[in-house]
């Protein structure tokens, strides 16, 4: 199986395990998570392109699982994880990744982050290295072991 056959398979799978569990995915700490996962694989490579950007928001406005939350309410924090990594990306990323620790506390919700960003990674069909090595990093910042993700 391709690469590219394999990586859209398994977004997709990950998209169904997170709508299976959508209704427990309701709390503040995987909102704010998520949209730091979004956030962070958004500008993965350090460069913060505005069609990127946009490509992401409507990601995140169309998953069912988001969808739990206002959208205006998404909006602003994903910007706002933004914001600080186009301030400084090492040190927003620093700030976006204990954003992420929230989810920590609860295993479900923490792996649910994990796999929105494989989803948003994944959407355009291209999850490249350096998504990967942020959703890998925020596997570590969640306790969760990267391979399990196939990271």
């Amino acid at each position: 199986m391709a690469l590219w056959d394999r990586l859209k398979e398994s977004a997709s799978t990950m998209q169904t395990q997170l709508v299976a569990k959508r209704n427990d995915l309701r709390s503040g700490a995987f909102r704010d998570a998520s949209m730091a996962m979004c956030a962070l694989v958004a500008a993965a490579d350090g460069v913060l392109d505005p069609a990127e950007r946009q490509r992401v928001a409507q990601l995140i406005g169309a998953n069912e699982v988001l969808q739990n939350f206002p959208a205006d309410d998404l909006r602003r924090r994903f910007e706002e994880n933004l914001d600080k990594l186009a301030a400084d990306f090492a040190f927003g990323k620093v700030s976006v990744l204990q954003e992420v620790a929230k989810a920590k506390k609860k295993p479900a919700e923490a792996r649910a982050v994990i796999q929105i960003g494989i989803v948003i990674g994944g959407a355009d069909g291209d999850f490249d290295k350096d998504e990967q090595a942020v959703v890998r990093e925020a596997c570590f910042t969640l306790g969760l072991a990267p391979h399990e993700f196939d990271l």
